[in-house]
């Protein structure tokens, strides 16, 4: 299998800070590091795991698509569209804070501006990642659709909608929600969509408003919940770990879960092997910081 990445590979401008500034206010950062962001964590953490990917997202020209494509490729992904000649890589800046929580701010480059010629035949066995950052986006959002919906029923395509999800269009979440195959997010963005708190309650919720969709609702800690079509909606448990930066741990689980329905394990097993890969990541300071393969193996032995 591979994956197929259509979400958008961008450079976060990552700041360490005691708290956020007030507004109109001013604070002085512990720490400063740029780094590759936004769908290059998730395939990171696909590779980390054997999963090969190609990303099929748009890149720029300038100094922040340079940094982006040395990071693909010290990966060891592949990219499918020659580089805008006449725009950079966008950036995103990220607050950590002290309890390790991140806020953000996304100023969009060449990743928005995808075109439908651009879009790519998937394989039959080909995983489709999307974004719902890519639905925020009217170029994206007007290629992806239409190519969604033209998809065969054998291509399997997971969809995280992101903490803008409230933002989407209604027909384009829509569009999607009839098609996806994994829907994957945290609880508050689950409850942003359902209105419901309990993310067991926003997993059957989910889960209902689609044709044909599994649910995965990440709780942090406390690992997932599984809404699995004909099964009982579980909880698979998370690992105790001491939180250093939470970002990037939703792209670590997504890239590892996917890795695992890849090699054929069951969702259960799959969302176990995600939960351990976040854990993982959030003791680490960076956005890509998710594990090898043999570093997941390991920890999971140990637990």
């Amino acid at each position: 299998m591979r994956l197929l990445h259509l979400g958008n590979v961008v450079i976060d401008l990552v700041l360490t800070v005691g708290d956020l500034p007030a507004r109109g206010g001013d604070v002085i950062a512990t720490s400063t590091a740029t780094t590759p962001g936004g769908g290059f964590n998730v395939m990171a953490a696909a590779v980390r795991q054997g999963l090969p990917t190609l990303y099929a997202g748009a890149h720029g020209t300038g100094p922040f698509a340079t940094l982006a494509r040395a990071a693909l490729t010290e990966a060891g992904i592949e990219w499918l569209h020659p580089a805008r000649e006449d725009l950079d890589t966008g950036f995103v800046v990220t607050l950590i804070d002290a309890t390790g929580e991140r806020s953000f701010v996304t100023s969009p480059g060449a990743e928005a501006t995808l075109t439908g010629d651009e879009l790519p035949e998937p394989a039959a066995d080909d995983l489709v990642y999307l974004s719902g950052y890519s639905l925020l986006h009217d170029s994206n959002r007007a290629a992806l659709l239409p190519w969604l919906a033209k998809l065969p029923d054998d291509v399997e395509v997971f969809f995280d909608p992101g903490p803008l999800v409230a933002e989407i269009p209604d027909h384009a979440l829509e569009a999607v929600l009839a098609r996806v195959d994994w829907w994957s997010s945290n609880a508050a963005e689950a409850a942003l969509l359902t209105g419901l708190a309990d993310p067991v309650e926003a997993a059957r919720a989910v889960r209902r408003r689609t044709r044909r969709a599994d649910v995965i609702v990440r709780t942090g800690p406390d690992g997932c919940v599984l809404a699995v079509r004909g099964q009982d909606v579980t909880r698979v448990g998370g690992f105790a770990v001491r939180a250093v930066d939470l970002n990037g741990a939703g792209d670590a689980h997504a890239g590892a879960f996917l890795a695992g329905i890849a090699e054929g394990k069951e969702p259960a097993e799959a969302a176990r092997r995600a939960n351990a890969a976040a854990a993982l990541a959030v003791t680490r300071r960076g956005p890509a910081t998710a594990p090898t393969r043999d570093e997941l193996e390991a920890y999971l032995r140990g637990h």
